[in-house]
């Protein structure tokens, strides 16, 4: 009954994301990242060979891992912006175990990941549970989870030994394990989103909240589950960063992380507003942020510079939206006239 009733706003979603205008904007997305590939070769002989192919994939591993879930709860019309600094603070709460505790990397990385999870409870209590703004009470859980980093250990925590390296750094069949890690992640949202039930949820949600609750949607359990996956999430993604860098530093691991997600999720074609989006989106938005920070550190672009074009191409994308969000409503406007 749930399935049958939610049919017509899930329809309405994805017949949204088979419209002109959006394989328009996901086109000029895939042409904007084929001109930068192109720009970048001709600039550097490094950019476009194996070893750097693999560094723009190893860069954009955490940054799939936590958009993934992130554009679920975008489709859904929530957000948390707390995410950089939930993987500032897993990643210190897993270094100090190691460290101080001599606790096993196994049972740190899980430490880790509880933190991320229990900070994704956190804000989904307080969004989905009690309807609190998603964006007021991330902000305010950003600024608590990084003091919380900064009160637990001043200096970072450094030197987890050879399996949190392997885990970070190393290599499956010659591929990063954070990249491995990042595809599986990846390919369980997209089973998820496509071939759930739930899945299809998330979408009849973004689209119309009191439509999906009088379908038998849960609209409150549904979307407290993906705040708590986000922050696990971000807790795997705090990990891989501590266990990449060997280090987890408290004021600055993860900073303005949060940017990065949400400029990739809206490069992707999310729409802010909910209702609208693909999974291939995301996936072109962590390539296209990832192959624009390579290149213009090859190209010794100075970091100001680079902080610059990653703002320009967030509010390219925020331009986007709007301009999908306008058409969406010209369309209704022209089906009912």
């Amino acid at each position: 009954m749930t399935t049958t009733a939610s049919a017509t706003p899930v329809a309405s979603a994805t017949g949204g994301g088979r419209n002109a205008l959006e394989i328009v904007l996901r086109s000029a997305l895939l042409i904007g990242l084929i001109i930068l590939i192109l720009f970048f070769t001709l600039q550097s002989d490094l950019f476009l060979t194996v070893g750097n192919t693999k560094n723009i994939a190893l860069s954009g591993a955490v940054l799939l891992i936590v958009a993934v879930p992130q554009a679920l709860l975008v489709i859904m019309g929530y957000v948390d912006l707390s995410v950089g600094s939930a993987v500032g603070l897993s990643g210190v709460v897993t270094g100090l175990l190691i460290v101080d505790h001599h606790v096993g990397w196994g049972l740190a990385v899980l430490a880790g990941l509880g933190i991320g999870a229990f900070g994704g409870l956190v804000n989904g209590v307080l969004v989905a549970v009690t309807r609190l703004s998603p964006i007021i009470v991330t902000l305010g859980t950003l600024q608590l989870y990084r003091g919380v980093a900064q009160y637990l250990r001043d200096d970072p925590p450094a030197g987890f030994g050879t399996g949190m390296s392997l885990f970070g750094r190393g290599l499956f069949l010659g591929v990063p394990v954070p990249v491995w890690v990042a595809l599986v992640v990846f390919g369980l949202g997209a089973l998820y989103l496509y071939g759930t039930p739930s899945g299809r949820h998330v979408y009849a949600i973004g689209v119309n909240t009191e439509a999906a609750f009088l379908s038998g949607v849960a609209t409150r359990r549904l979307p407290l589950l993906l705040f708590v996956v986000t922050g696990l999430a971000a807790g795997l993604g705090g990990v891989l960063y501590a266990a990449r860098l060997d280090a987890a530093p408290p004021s600055t691991l993860g900073a303005t992380f949060e940017l990065q997600v949400l400029t990739a999720v809206l490069l992707g074609g999310i729409a802010f507003s909910g209702g609208r989006g693909t999974m291939l989106g995301v996936l072109l938005g962590v390539v296209f942020l990832g192959v624009l920070n390579n290149g213009m550190t090859l190209m010794n672009v100075p970091y100001f510079a680079q902080a610059i074009a990653t703002g320009a191409a967030l509010v390219v994308a925020a331009g986007l939206d709007e301009l999908g969000q306008r058409a969406g409503r010209l369309r209704r406007i022209l089906r009912t006239t």
